[in-house]
């Protein structure tokens, strides 16, 4: 009887519903009059987000927000779960959830957690319909400052590669163009990041600034693809008057939310790993991930070697030759191993023996990646697959998608699927931002995505990537896995970095280079530099095959958005690492050891800037001493720099 009376009160006021985080300090008032559809948060009372409007509109023109609401139920959602390649091992994630199903067999589900709120709609029709938009206006309190990195192609604004630094300016400056997400805005009280979370057959959502909101943008469904000649890349051609194309009972994306109060919570959020579907491949056992000798950033660019490098048996051997002596699990072949114009991925180029070079790697325990473009991977999946897999590849370095419409989301959900029954490991380049595909296929071992060390190869000299490398932790790091590929051995301050597309250089410290492979959540990471390059400085080259790329525990220790962070993490052979990065500003930083387990002592091995790192970037100093639970540490950060923490177990 008290449940049937509480049901009958929420539907009674008809209007206003209410949910709260399990702390009780996010508050989430939900409106829907038939007529209107829209969402409020607040915490401890403070506005974060005004009441927004949110809906959709089908091919008929009907409005989902304009439905009557039929029902609402609440009820406690928790759970834990395993992460095996994540930035920690298991996690749970508690909340409360508002269930409001609607008579037009359309329904919104909101949950709200202590790390922010979260709402996607669902139907439970039985036959095909169209999406023609969908609504999302989220509207802010005065002119706060946002991070937004807009699209990079002007003339069509949702084919780009997701890639770009972020603009931050009061939403009143904001550029009048998309902008993929992640977003952050500054509300004053906390950051609010808007994401989004399992993200199957839908476009994926871009925001524009609009009279003090960001607004939800998407690309229209693909009406006429076309090919890009030099690499058989297709792309949209001519786009529909809609979104999606729908059929039968599904659920839709989740709108994220983030609220984090503290800068220091938002690299480690969990909530687009928790919302994305669960493991739909069941064993991960076979899943190898590690660290990956690649050949392209250094454009196959050997020195003081007998042979002339390149796309050949020498050098490749030279690649497996070094990644075998220094532990590295995997060599990439990227583009140029089979002929990219003819878009065939089953033929490869004359000058390469793959069954000898797979042979090879094997025998010095070393396995190789294949580079490829999505669509032609797809057009060719079951036999590539097939042939790749029983010749013992590890799995695909796929790019040049360039897009997040339906039909790239449906795309890449059907290549992470035939690859895993083929025990294919997958590389996403040329990527949307992640969605949490990784929880659904954990074959998926990273994502680019992300304004990356390839751009230091043509880059003008304004870019300012010490700034990047402190700002995009805090905010694309929400939303999953980064293949950032550091590991530069050229390193300049400010006043010295060039562009060199065959001899490129990092702007920053070699510490710098060094931390990002702590601080980045990167279980598939590259060593970007010439094997020729490391082998100059065995001791370094040693210590960074040293790091690992899986942890079972990741935290924030210090930091702020665009300034600099700290980062530590639990390895899982029971040994600490701590990263720290800095803006270009130098700054010392005083680091605690209360982290660690009491009553254990630890052998520290501790790279940091040297002291002339400030004029000379590469340079560096490398000591040794006993570390323990009650200790501090004092270390200087040059401009651009950055410094590794090894602390092993005695």
């Amino acid at each position: 009887m008290t449940t049937l009376f509480s049901l009958f009160s929420i539907l009674l006021l008809a209007v206003g519903y209410h949910l709260q985080s399990p702390d009780g300090r996010l508050d989430v008032e939900v409106k829907a009059d038939g007529q209107q559809l829209s969402f409020l948060l607040t915490q401890d009372r403070d506005t974060l987000i005004a009441e927004s409007g949110i809906g959709l509109t089908l091919g008929d023109g009907s409005r989902v927000e304009a439905s009557k609401v039929k029902s609402a139920r609440r009820r406690k959602v928790s759970e834990t779960i395993d992460a095996p390649f994540y930035r920690q091992s298991s996690f749970t994630m508690e909340g409360n959830e508002l269930d409001l199903r609607f008579k037009s067999g359309f329904g919104v589900v909101f949950r709200a957690y202590n790390e922010g709120v979260a709402y996607r709609f669902y139907s439970s029709l039985s036959h095909t319909y169209i999406i023609n938009n969908e609504k999302a206006q989220y509207a802010f309190v005065g002119d706060p400052t946002v991070w937004l990195s807009y699209s990079t192609n002007k003339e069509k604004p949702y084919a780009m590669a997701f890639q770009n630094f972020y603009d931050a300016t009061p939403l009143s400056g904001a550029q009048q163009r998309p902008a993929f997400l992640p977003a952050t805005v500054d509300c004053r009280k906390a950051k609010v990041t808007l994401l989004e979370s399992d993200v199957e057959a839908y476009p994926g959502m871009f925001v524009q600034a609009k009279e003090g909101s960001l607004n939800a943008e998407f690309a229209p469904y693909p009406a006429e693809m076309a090919y890009y000649p030099w690499r058989k890349m297709s792309y949209v051609k001519e786009g529909s008057d809609h979104i999606a194309e729908c059929s039968g009972t599904r659920t839709f994306p989740w709108r994220i939310l983030g609220v984090a109060r503290d800068d220091c919570k938002m690299p480690v959020s969990n909530l687009v790993y928790a919302l994305a579907s669960k493991n739909r491949i069941g064993d991960t056992s076979w899943i190898q991930t590690g660290k990956v000798a690649w050949d392209w950033w250094n454009d196959w660019n050997l020195t003081g070697v007998p042979f002339e490098s390149g796309i050949n048996m020498d050098t490749y051997r030279y690649y497996i030759d070094f990644a075998s002596a220094h532990g590295i699990e995997f060599v990439v072949l990227d583009e140029g191993w089979y002929e990219p114009a003819a878009g065939d991925m089953l033929t490869v180029v004359p000058a390469l023996n793959l069954e000898e070079l797979i042979r090879y790697a094997a025998e010095r325990n070393v396995r190789l990646v294949l580079w490829t473009v999505f669509n032609v991977l797809d057009d060719q999946l079951e036999a590539a697959c097939q042939k790749y897999s029983a010749m013992g590849i590890a799995g695909f370095k796929v790019d040049f998608l360039d897009r997040n419409d339906q039909t790239a989301a449906e795309m890449a959900y059907r290549i992470a699927e035939k690859c895993a029954q083929y025990h294919l490991t997958l590389d996403y380049h040329g990527f949307y931002t992640p969605t949490g595909l990784n929880r659904t296929f954990p074959n998926i071992i990273n994502y680019e995505s992300v304004f990356g060390m390839e751009e230091m190869k043509w880059s003008p000299k304004e870019v300012d990537m010490p700034r990047y490398d402190v700002t995009f932790p805090f905010i694309r790091l929400q939303s999953g896995l980064v293949d950032y590929t550091p590991g530069a051995m050229r390193n300049a301050t400010r006043s010295d970095w060039n562009a060199a597309y065959s001899t490129p250089m990092s702007q920053g410290t070699r510490c710098h280079q060094l931390a990002t492979y702590i601080v980045y959540d990167s279980p598939f990471t590259m060593l970007c530099d010439a094997p020729t390059m490391y082998q100059r400085e065995e001791e370094y080259t040693r210590f960074l095959c040293s790091l690992p790329t899986v942890f079972e525990h990741t935290q924030i220790l210090q930091g702020r958005l665009g300034e600099y962070i700290v980062t530590v993490r639990e390895g899982r052979d029971g040994n600490w690492y701590v990263g720290g990065l800095t803006n270009w500003e130098a700054r010392d930083i005083d680091l605690k050891f209360d982290f660690l387990p009491k009553d254990q002592t630890f052998e520290a091995t501790l790279y940091a800037d040297g002291v002339n790192a400030h004029r000379q970037a590469q340079d560096y100093q490398c000591r040794t001493f006993k570390a323990d639970a009650s200790m501090s540490q004092s270390i200087h950060l040059a401009p651009g720099g950055g410094f590794v923490l090894r602390l092993v177990a005695r």
